[in-house]
């Protein structure tokens, strides 16, 4: 009994400090932007396949009639455009490539 305490204790903080530490959905794409603060315009055809942008640049993005302006500011890890484009914006999977502005892949 007297370990249980001490171990339930252990356990709870474990899980309050794993929950603190997920990431956000800004730390993982980054966030959207004004599109006058973009350093460069990338137009997704139908036949684009992928993007590639540097970490930390603002980018507009036109597709179509639509367009957006995001800050890639998150991880280096490749993502589906479609989860930062506006709804219904992407009717294909253009992947994302993001490289860390010092030269090294994520």
């Amino acid at each position: 009994m007297k370990l249980f305490v001490p171990t339930l204790a252990a356990l709870t903080l474990s899980a309050a400090s794993f929950s603190a530490a997920a990431l956000t959905f800004s730390d993982m794409y980054g966030e959207p932007a004004k599109a006058g603060n973009a350093e460069r315009t990338i137009v997704i055809e139908p036949t684009t396949k992928q993007i590639n942008v540097e970490q930390g640049e603002v980018v507009k993005l036109k597709v179509g009639s639509q367009e957006f302006a995001w800050t890639f500011d998150g991880i280096l890890k490749p993502f589906d455009l479609a989860r930062i484009a506006p709804s219904g914006a992407i009717d294909h999977q253009v992947r994302v490539y993001i490289t860390n502005r010092f030269g090294e892949d994520g």
